[in-house]
């Protein structure tokens, strides 16, 4: 029987987690002379604040929100896919290869197979490290954290030799035509009269990412594949008995993950820059596994997580742009929440089973 209610699981503990993160962020910043309510007030009008911040903020949470399911799906499977920043940059390619080699004629059109490409590439990225530990023993955190750099080098190569316009310097792809250029939240809502800032860069693809949220929800909690991934996840030897394969199980899981990776990429290459260039998934596919921790790989816990870590990001480059509170230091603050609300998770929660095995003892 579970010592803690199901609420106190999903809602007390990461909320304490962040109360701590916040008080030892704010210590850190009164330490270097700086006031941590002043700072606080500007992250959150400049995350918040405005179509434009909220912009950014959303923008930043689709990416999060890819990454971190990629993250919780191997979770429940009792896998570590520490490899979502190379599948996300396959899926870029998937993307590049999709919009520019593909003459479609409408931008929903192109949506849909970008996001399969995008889909398959980070797949394929993950089936390798998928195959090596169902079949082989290899250790899935190793191989899916080597094949990072093995992706970040040819990326590197398909950029600067193959894809690149000649007469280019920087290492990038051409741009994609205006016919698969998505239509960001401006455009989105201004048939309803909803103004939006037309800068910012969320696009609807943060709706690709609500659905796949959704997707991931009916396929872990109400099929016989997501039955099969939760079983494996909290007894293998339990599954084996029941006659669930483990070669499947691993194999689908990751291949599902790495295709949520890789489809980060509609977002990022196909909706804000729209063109491939190197470095383009900036640490997302590493963020997402705080979020899927913070998330309790739960999709809606995820989606919650995603949106406070794009409220991070986005008040984060408010903070460095209008203080004189350095970058690295928004770095640690991030840094101290996926602390608190990972690594120290127990720290948290073994007080918090205590109290209410105290308060149940009472009540009986």
């Amino acid at each position: 029987m579970d010592v803690m209610p199901k609420w106190a699981e999903v809602v007390l503990v990461p909320l304490i987690s962040l109360l701590l993160a916040g008080i030892l962020s704010a210590l850190v910043i009164l330490a270097i002379g700086e006031d941590p309510v002043a700072a606080a007030k500007l992250m959150v009008t400049g995350a918040l604040g405005s179509s434009y911040g909220w912009g950014y903020t959303l923008y930043y949470a689709t990416n999060f929100m890819f990454t971190g399911l990629a993250v919780a799906i191997a979770f429940h499977a009792r896998l570590f896919n520490i490899g979502g920043e190379g599948q996300a940059a396959l899926g870029g390619l998937g993307v590049a290869l999709a919009c520019l080699y593909i003459p479609w004629p409408h931008w929903s059109l192109a949506l849909i197979g970008a996001a399969v490409a995008a889909g398959l590439f980070g797949a394929a990225w993950a089936a390798v490290p998928a195959w090596l530990q169902a079949k082989r023993g290899s250790h899935i955190v190793i191989t899916t954290i080597m094949f990072n750099f093995i992706a970040a080098s040819l990326l590197n190569y398909v950029l600067v030799n193959l894809m690149r316009p000649k007469g280019a310097m920087d290492p990038a792809s051409a741009r994609f035509p205006e016919t698969v250029h998505l239509p960001t939240l401006h455009e989105l809502l201004a048939p309803f009269g909803i103004a939006f800032s037309k800068s910012a860069p969320a696009n609807v693809s943060l709706l690709v990412a609500i659905a796949a949220c959704v997707f991931l929800w009916f396929l872990i909690w109400r099929t016989r594949l997501g039955y099969e991934i939760r079983s494996f996840g909290q007894s293998e030897s339990a599954a084996k008995y029941a006659g669930m394969p483990p070669y499947k199980i691993i194999m689908v899981s990751m291949i599902i993950s790495g295709a949520l990776a890789g489809m980060m990429a509609i977002n990022n290459v196909m909706g804000e820059a729209e063109r491939l260039v190197l470095n383009s998934v900036e640490g997302a596919g590493f963020i997402g596994i705080a979020v899927a921790l913070m998330g309790r790989s739960h999709p809606f816990g995820v989606f919650v997580a995603a949106i406070l870590f794009g409220f991070l990001y986005q008040g984060g480059a408010e903070l460095a742009l209008w203080t004189s509170i350095p970058r690295e230091l928004i770095v640690v603050i991030q840094a101290l929440v996926i602390l608190f609300t990972g690594a120290l998770d127990n720290m948290v929660r073994m007080p918090l089973e205590r109290i209410f095995l105290a308060l149940g003892k009472r009540g009986a």
